[in-house]
C-alpha cells in the first residue's frame, strides 16, 4: 500500500530582490533527511489591487508604478498562501474577496542561461470553487526532470468572477465595452504580471507554458484565444496544457446572462424596478457571504463565461470549426498537450446533481449552457425524452453528458479544428485509465480513473509518498514527457498522428491507443456547435 505521509522537510528564509518592486521573503524547502534544497516557494504575492468595495465586478487593476512589496530590511512576508475567492461550502480562514494573488514555486539549483521555463498553472473547480494552494509540487520539482517555475494564480470565481448583465456593462466604464469574464481578466493580468516579473525569480519570460486542470484547462484555452488576437509584442504564451477539459461551447449571450442576473436580484429581494445604478449599489453593499449563500437557491446557479465580443469573440467557435483557430496556432507554433481520464463522469454526475426526472436534467444543463445547446443535447441523447437502457439513472446520464461537453466531445472538436487548420503536428495527446492507490484519498475506488483522480499523478504524489512502483509508472508514463513539453524540448511520445493517443492503461502500462471514440464524439460536437453558432448573440 502507498503511504500518505509526505517527506520530512524544513523551511528556511529565502529573499528575492524584485528591483523596482522591492523585496519579498519566501521559503527554501529543505529535506531534513539529506539537507538538500528541494525548491523555493513564495505564497500570496499580490499581482493586482484588491477588487473590493466599489471595485467589485470591475476589471482588475494592475499594481501602480509606485507599488512596493517591501524593503531590503523588511521584505514583504510571502511565506503563506494565496487568499481564496469566496465560494460555496468553504470554511477556510483564507477566504477573502481580496484574492488577486499568486503562489510561485522555483526549482532549486542553478537555472539555465536564459532562466527557468515557466509553467503558468490555473486551478480547476468548474470556475465556481477551488484555490491556488491545491497541488503540492515539491516532489515534482525535486524528484523528477520537471524543472520550471510554477506560477499558480488565484482569481475571482462564480458570482464574483463571472456575473454579467446590461447593468454591469453600462457600469463598466470600459472603452472596450466588455462585460463579465472578470475571472478571465484576472488571469490575464496575472499572466502579464508573470511576463513582467518572472525574470526576478530567475525565470525566462519568453518561455511560458499556460495550462491547468479541469476548469483550469478551460480557462487556459480562453487565455490562449485572447493572446492570439494581440499584437506579437504583447503575446505571452508559447505552449498550452489542457488536462481533462476543453473549450466547451460558445458561451451564453448577454441576453441569457441577463436572466441569471435578474434571478439573483429576485433571490436577494432586490427590486428589478430600481434604476441600474441602484441595483448595483445594493449588490455591492451585500456581503460576499450573502452572495455566495444565494447561489444554491438559484436555478441558474453556475456562473460562467459570456460572449462579450472582447475577451470571448463572437466568432471564436466558428473559427475553431472551420480551422481558422488552428491556422493561428500553427502560424505561431503553439503546441498543445491535452488528454482525458477514462471515467471522468463519476465526479461530474455528483456536482449539483439533478433530480431523477428528464426535466431536472434539462434544467441543470441550462445552468451551464445556452438554451439552444441544451436543446441539441436533449435531441441527441434523449430523442424521446426517456432514459432508455443506456444509463442506470438520470444522474449517471447527466454526468456523462456533462463530461462529454466539457471534455470528451469539446476536446475532439477542438483537435478536429486544429487538424483542419493544418496543425496536426502541434498535438500531443494522453489518456489515463490507471488509478493510483493514493486516489482513494479523494474518490471511491470503484469510480476508477475519474475526474480529478489523476491530479495526484501530475504533482508526483501531491505531497504524499508513493511506492517505488507507482513512482516509476507516473514518471515514465506522464511526468518525464510533461517536463520535456514545458521546457520546449522535443519528446518521443510513442504515437503517430492525432488519432493515436499515449495511454496509461489499467495495468499501469503505456501503450498507443487508437481513439475509437473520435467519430461518435464528433457527431455530438457537430450538433452542439451548429446550435451554438445559431444563437442570437448580443452585439456589445
Amino acid at each position: 500500500m502507498a503511504t500518505i505521509a509526505g517527506p520530512a522537510i524544513q523551511n528556511l528564509p529565502y529573499v528575492r530582490d524584485l528591483e523596482y518592486r522591492g523585496f519579498v521573503k519566501g521559503h527554501t524547502i529543505i529535506s531534513k533527511a539529506s539537507g538538500d534544497e528541494l525548491c523555493h516557494y513564495f505564497g500570496g504575492i499580490p499581482y493586482a489591487l484588491p477588487p473590493v468595495g466599489v471595485f467589485r465586478w470591475k476589471h482588475p487593476r494592475p499594481l501602480p508604478a509606485c507599488y512596493r512589496y517591501g524593503t531590503r530590511g523588511d521584505p514583504a512576508d510571502c511565506t503563506g498562501k494565496a487568499s481564496i475567492s469566496p465560494q460555496p461550502k468553504s470554511t477556510s480562514p483564507l477566504v477573502d474577496e481580496d484574492c488577486l494573488q499568486c503562489n510561485v514555486w522555483i526549482p532549486a539549483g542553478k537555472p539555465p542561461k536564459l532562466g527557468w521555463p515557466v509553467y503558468f498553472y490555473i486551478h480547476g473547480g468548474f470556475l465556481q470553487i477551488g484555490n491556488a494552494n491545491s497541488g503540492n509540487p515539491t516532489a515534482l520539482l525535486s524528484e523528477s526532470p520537471f524543472k520550471a517555475i510554477i506560477v499558480k494564480p488565484a482569481y475571482r470565481l462564480n458570482i464574483l468572477g463571472f456575473l454579467a448583465s446590461e447593468e454591469l456593462l453600462a457600469d463598466s466604464g470600459s472603452t472596450t465595452k466588455s462585460v463579465g469574464n472578470l475571472g478571465f481578466w484576472d488571469l490575464r493580468l496575472a499572466l502579464e504580471w508573470t511576463q513582467k516579473n518572472i525574470s526576478y525569480f530567475k525565470g525566462d519570460a519568453s518561455n511560458i507554458t499556460i495550462g491547468g486542470y479541469s476548469a483550469g484547462a478551460h480557462a487556459a484555452f480562453y487565455q490562449l484565444a485572447y493572446d492570439l488576437e494581440l499584437p506579437p509584442s504583447k503575446r505571452a504564451i508559447r505552449r498550452i496544457v489542457m488536462q481533462s477539459n476543453g473549450p466547451g461551447v460558445q458561451p451564453k449571450s448577454l441576453r441569457e446572462a441577463q436572466l441569471q442576473f435578474d434571478e439573483l436580484l429576485t433571490v436577494l429581494k432586490i427590486p428589478k424596478s430600481l434604476l441600474a445604478k441602484e441595483k448595483l449599489e445594493r449588490l455591492r453593499a451585500t456581503t460576499a457571504k450573502s452572495l455566495i449563500d444565494a447561489i444554491p437557491r438559484m436555478r441558474l446557479h453556475q456562473f460562467r463565461a459570456v460572449t462579450d465580443g472582447v475577451f470571448v469573440r463572437h466568432t471564436l467557435f466558428s473559427d475553431i470549426v472551420d480551422g481558422t483557430f488552428g491556422q493561428k496556432m500553427l502560424m505561431n507554433n503553439i503546441r498543445l498537450l491535452t488528454g482525458e481520464c477514462s471515467d471522468e463522469h463519476h465526479v461530474y454526475g455528483r456536482y449539483y446533481a439533478p433530480g431523477e426526472i428528464f426535466d431536472s436534467v434539462i434544467s441543470r444543463l441550462e445552468a451551464d449552457y445556452p438554451q439552444r445547446v441544451v436543446t441539441a443535447l436533449s435531441k441527441h441523447y434523449f430523442p424521446e425524452g426517456k432514459l432508455g437502457g443506456k444509463y442506470k439513472s438520470w444522474q449517471e446520464a447527466f454526468g456523462k453528458i456533462y463530461a462529454d461537453v466539457q471534455i470528451h466531445v469539446s476536446q475532439r472538436g477542438f483537435l478536429d479544428g486544429l487538424i483542419k487548420g493544418g496543425g496536426a503536428k502541434l498535438i500531443q495527446r494522453y489518456r489515463i485509465e490507471w488509478r493510483s492507490e493514493l486516489a482513494d484519498l479523494t474518490s471511491p475506488r470503484q469510480w476508477g480513473a475519474t475526474h480529478g483522480a489523476d491530479n495526484i499523478l501530475w504533482f508526483l504524489g501531491d505531497g504524499h509518498s508513493l511506492t517505488n512502483a507507482e513512482n516509476e509508472i507516473i514518471r515514465s508514463g506522464l511526468i518525464d514527457l510533461l517536463a520535456q513539453f514545458v521546457a520546449g524540448q522535443e519528446s518521443s511520445w510513442g504515437t503517430r498522428g492525432p488519432l493515436q493517443v499515449r495511454r496509461l492503461n489499467t495495468d499501469g502500462v503505456v501503450d498507443s491507443w487508437f481513439d475509437e471514440l473520435w467519430y461518435d464524439k464528433l457527431k455530438v460536437w457537430d450538433s452542439i456547435t451548429k446550435a451554438s453558432l445559431e444563437q442570437k448573440v448580443s452585439r456589445l
